[in-house]
């Protein structure tokens, strides 16, 4: 956490000059624009000070706020790498969302791992290649371009039979992978 940044966000949230919070605290504006600008770091004394005239306590001030990216690059993903297939996470952190999205690739005899029955829904595109949707006790072959939607009441997974690499983005809500 940054103090400084957090310091300046909740004066501005309070309508506050550096001045008012100055006076407010019995410091000066110049201190306050170098803890503002992180030329400068209180001590507890002080940021206690600052924090109650900004009308929040410690704890509230340290918390941090949960972020909501809304883009994602490839340096974000995780990668797990399994025999014969890789599973993407593309969406960090995504068991705090509603759904949670992955991209899997399988090269040829890959298989993904058995998804237990869930109260949720699924959705799976296939981006490249061909592979074998199994659900319960139905076998479905799907290529490229191809999509399936599941209600999570049986056990299911997908496994590439054929001799090419294979993509699919996998969607699930609530998160199970």
């Amino acid at each position: 956490m940054n103090i400084g940044t957090r310091i300046r966000e909740l004066r501005i949230k309070s309508n506050l000059t550096q001045e008012e919070l100055a006076s407010r605290t019995e410091l000066t504006k110049g201190f306050l624009s170098q803890l503002e600008n992180d030329m400068a770091s209180p001590s507890v004394a002080t940021l206690q000070d600052i924090v109650e005239a900004l009308g929040t306590d410690m704890s509230s001030f340290f918390r941090e706020e949960p972020q909501n990216a809304e883009v994602f690059r490839e340096d974000d993903y995780f990668e797990d790498e399994r025999d014969n297939t890789t599973i993407r996470y593309i969406v960090p952190n995504a068991q705090k969302n509603e759904m949670e999205p992955i991209l899997v690739e399988f090269e040829p005899g890959g298989t993904s791992e058995e998804v237990e029955p869930f109260e949720g829904e699924e959705l799976g595109y296939v981006l490249q290649g061909r592979i074998t949707l199994v659900f319960g006790d139905k076998e479905y072959v799907l290529k490229k371009g191809e999509t399936f939607y599941l209600h999570g009441e049986k056990n299911h997974y997908l496994r590439n039979d054929s001799k090419t690499r294979a993509a699919v983005l996998w969607v699930s809500t609530p998160p199970v992978f």
